[in-house]
């Protein structure tokens, strides 16, 4: 049998918190549930969802709509310049 071999991942919820877009990882249950996060031009419905390198992410937050491309996944929330290192911004719209 052949195993199938998975890019690592991390959940959507954490990355989140790691790369600082939200101040407490229950946040992003609350923009789940009103659809304001696509993963890869999909909506997400669960904050649990596995994020990996490569990754598109489009959040909407308040009318602020922001794309971002994840680079890495981060083990650990750092400050805002480590922060950065985790994405990249593709589009940002105030």
């Amino acid at each position: 049998m052949s195993e199938k071999r998975e890019r690592p991942g991390l959940r959507l919820d954490k990355w989140l918190w790691h790369a600082r877009f939200v101040r407490k990882r229950e946040l992003v249950a609350a923009l789940v549930a009103e659809r304001r996060i696509r993963l890869n031009g999909q909506p997400v419905s669960k904050t649990h969802q596995l994020v990996r390198p490569g990754d598109v992410l489009v959040v909407t937050e308040r009318a602020r709509i922001r794309i971002i491309r994840v680079k890495e996944l981060g083990e650990r929330r750092e400050g805002a310049k480590e922060a950065s290192a985790l994405y990249e911004v593709v589009a940002s719209e105030p």
